[in-house]
């Protein structure tokens, strides 16, 4: 089913191409990509828990809730590899796993959370920022280090942060450079006013949008103003940050190296010239922005074509172009997943059946089931998906290799949980298996669970043999706790009933064990080699004071005795003792008559 994708991925991350390294098209060691899997399988089993009768409105928060969660897995995956960045396949996956979060982060903000005019550009600053985290290491670097203000990297660090719309430690930086400058002090305060003025819209404050929007206007003018009027003339920096600020694109596409993304120059454009920006109008802006920032040279890579995508609200796009790109069913299978839950996508059924969240769950489930710690976790999936689920989990079950008994129960629980027909095929493995290693016990339990009694008898037959040649029992704790499952067979009621005879004897109680043998012996089931062996272990019962046998018993036992091919001499001693308890027994009968 990987195979179906021959693509490799190319990715533009952090100004590098980083191709897919072959691993992530191996399906087994492309789930070492993703080593926080039992977590994002958790999330995914809470998430089929909320109950489908609540509006989807009303469930917002829990699936925005539920998409950031995913992202910190992706995060914390991330952060666990980057400790082996050192190995060159490695820094790739990382790069990719950048991309990864990138794409549903951005999903998350236009699909999930879904955020109107105002709060949409909110967002989408706070994904540039959590995916352009240069420059808050660049800034450190600026401020610890002795003068600040003479710092090679002081301008870009003030002007990334302009760039990002975070004025206030824009501010505090350019505060280093406005002390040293008593002469200039002017410029750089009319400079601190402009930034301190510069509106932000607060979605939970008591402005609207259209009071925001004239509040902005006013502080645009106010940038124009003072660029027309020369107030920055005396110093670049300034000038270009105030270029910035009345939106001017020449100047921001001037700062390629800083923003280092299309999708970073379009947010720094919206902030600055449409922060009121309707998702709808997206895709405009969006297509604009790729092709000034690329150029006609530049050709986009399939991670630009993805977010364009999603800056479309092309959902169905992201997907297939996701599937094609990342050869690996994790992203897809999950984000896919969320997004059909916040009814997102539009019934989107495939030729043969299924629709689309059933198939990229049943291929990434599928993929799950080769890996040998991981394949318990696919039931799950299998278990949602409504259409093929259970086909998929019949045919995957018969695969897993059964290298243990522990691993063979896992199998035989999931089996018998979902009432499937392989579990007894299963048993019957194992027994075979099990009785070849001269496991008796194991054998024996198996053939049981399989309730096959022909197998039952036959390991049941084994035992006795063994009884035979040791004179003792093994898998004391299994014969001991049969219960009603020594029922599956004659030889295995038997076996049982025999093994508590001994139990019995052992610990003296010699009247219940004489009966249970009597028992046993009347109900014809012992097979007729044991015969002398039962006749052997009842001669030093017959001695015993407290076993008061009646004297049709003690008739049975003598004619069973007839009847078996025994040696002369146990028999001759058999028969004096049963003579002798005989005896004792009729006069007994007859001082109780008189």
């Amino acid at each position: 089913s990987y195979s179906i994708y021959p693509l490799r991925a190319i990715f533009h991350v952090k100004n590098q191409t980083v191709r897919v390294p072959p691993c992530f098209r191996n399906p087994s060691d492309a789930l070492k990509a993703f080593p926080e899997r039992s977590e994002s399988h958790l999330i995914f089993v809470g998430l089929q828990k909320i109950k489908e009768d609540v509006p989807s409105k009303n469930k917002k928060s829990q699936f925005v809730s539920i998409s950031k969660n995913y992202r910190s897995v992706i995060r914390a995956c991330m952060e666990e590899l980057q400790q082996n960045a050192g190995k060159r396949h490695m820094t790739h996956i990382v790069s990719i796993l950048l991309a990864i979060e990138l794409i549903w982060n951005l999903c998350e903000v236009l699909f999930i959370d879904a955020a109107p005019a105002g709060s949409l550009l909110l967002h989408l600053l706070d994904w540039v920022r959590l995916h352009k985290s240069d420059v808050d290491a660049r800034a450190r670097e600026v401020l610890q280090s002795d003068s600040p203000a003479h710092h090679q990297s002081y301008w870009d660090v003030v002007i990334s942060l302009v760039l990002q719309g975070r004025v206030d430690e824009a501010r505090q930086v350019l505060s280093k450079q406005a002390s040293l400058r008593a002469e200039s002090s002017s410029v750089f305060k009319r400079m601190d006013v402009l930034l301190h003025t510069m509106p932000i819209f607060n979605p939970t404050g008591t402005q609207t949008l259209t009071e925001f929007d004239v509040k902005w206007r006013h502080w645009h003018e106010e940038c124009d103003r003072c660029l027309q009027d020369n107030t920055f003339a005396s110093n670049r920096h300034l000038e270009t940050i105030c270029k910035i600020l009345v939106g001017d694109e020449d100047t921001i596409l001037e700062q390629k190296e800083l923003l280092s993304t299309w999708y970073h120059f379009l947010v720094t454009r919206l902030l600055f010239t449409h922060p009121t920006i309707k998702p709808p109008d997206l895709h405009y802006y969006a297509q604009s922005s790729m092709s000034m920032f690329l150029g006609l040279r530049a050709s986009p890579e399939p991670l630009d074509i993805i977010l364009l995508s999603a800056f479309e609200f092309d959902l169905h796009q992201v997907i297939k172009d996701c599937s094609i790109a990342l050869n690996n069913w994790w992203f897809v299978a999950h984000l896919t997943d969320l997004l059909d839950h916040c009814k997102l996508l539009q019934s989107h059924n495939l030729h043969f059946g299924s629709n689309l969240r059933e198939f990229l769950v049943l291929e990434y489930a599928s993929g799950l089931f080769t890996h040998h710690s991981l394949w318990q976790l696919a039931v799950d999936y299998f278990d949602h998906c409504p259409e093929f689920g259970r086909v998929y989990l019949e045919l995957q079950i018969e695969r897993v290799p059964l290298d243990t008994e522990r691993k063979a129960i896992k199998v035989l629980r999931i089996c018998e949980d979902r009432q499937m027909s392989e579990q007894g095929s299963i048993c019957k493995i194992m027994a075979k298996r099990a009785l070849r290693n001269n496991r008796l016990g194991s054998a024996l339990s198996w053939s049981i669970r399989a309730k096959d009694a022909a197998f039952a008898t036959l390991i049941s037959e084994r035992f006795l043999q063994d009884y035979c040649n040791k004179g003792s029992f093994t898998d004391l704790d299994l014969l001991d706790n049969l219960g009603p499952a020594m029922l599956l067979s004659d030889r295995l009621t038997f076996l049982g009933k025999y093994r508590e005879f001994h139990r019995l004897y052992g610990e003296n109680r010699f009247s219940e064990a004489a009966k249970l043998l009597l028992s046993l012996m009347t109900a014809k089931i012992a097979p007729r080699s044991l015969w002398m062996t039962l006749l052997t272990d009842a001669l030093p019962l017959l001695e015993q004071k407290e076993v008061k046998t009646q004297t049709t018993h003690m008739l049975i036992i003598m004619f069973s005795c007839e009847l078996g091919y025994i040696e002369s001499t146990k028999t001759e001693l058999l028969r004096l003792a049963l003579a002798r308890n005989l005896a004792m027994a009729i006069v007994k009968e007859g001082t109780i008559e008189t």
